[in-house]
């Protein structure tokens, strides 16, 4: 079973979480997510319990309880819902379209016939 945590502090490293998680069963993984610009962590993760028995023993015990001073949300994890892939049909970019007015590379320029 793939289980959320939320709510985690910036200071918790995969083991930190993995330990709490192992007192109630095996944990197979443990995937805390990091923000692409800075590194850093986004303040959530993902466990990976192959019992689900033990998983939902540790969802119940962890959810509410206190990491490095933060008071953990856990529950079982939802698919991600589809989103649309870029490049395909659908919204986003590009200039399309009928433009009034001169070409962009004319406007605002200031041409000067007195030299």
């Amino acid at each position: 079973m793939d289980i959320y945590v939320g709510n985690l502090s910036f200071d918790a490293a995969d083991s930190d979480v993995s330990e709490a998680f192992q007192q109630h069963g095996e944990v197979e993984s443990v995937k805390i997510i990091l923000d692409r610009d800075t590194g850093r962590s986004r303040g959530f993760a993902f466990v990976t319990m192959p019992n689900d028995d033990e998983a939902r023993a540790a969802i119940e015990s962890l959810n509410g309880a206190d990491l490095l001073g933060r008071e953990l949300k856990v529950r079982e994890a939802t698919p991600r819902p589809e989103r649309p892939r870029h490049g395909g049909g659908g919204g986003g970019g590009g200039r399309g379209g009928f433009q009034k007015g001169p070409p962009r590379h004319d406007r605002n320029r200031n041409f000067r016939r007195d030299r």
